[in-house]
């Protein structure tokens, strides 16, 4: 973990927080019906919030390559 932590912090932290927030959207809103593919059954809107929190935050991930876009080599 130590290798991959700092450069994939976000997106780990990220990963936590969304299958926090999805549980918890199934737990208190949810889908009364149980016609609903997300978030009519707790895995289901767990995966889906991981998913998503995991690619928001890693978003905001720095990049410690600099590119040339001159193209002056």
């Amino acid at each position: 973990m130590k290798k991959y932590g700092k450069k994939h912090l976000y997106t780990i932290l990220g990963i936590a927080i969304g299958a926090v927030a999805g549980y918890f959207y199934w737990k208190f809103i949810g889908c009364s019906t149980g016609s609903c593919a997300i978030t009519s059954n707790p895995i289901n809107s767990t995966i889906y919030g991981s998913v998503m929190g995991g690619l928001l935050l890693s978003i905001f991930k720095k990049d410690k390559k600099q590119y040339d876009v001159s193209r002056n080599n």
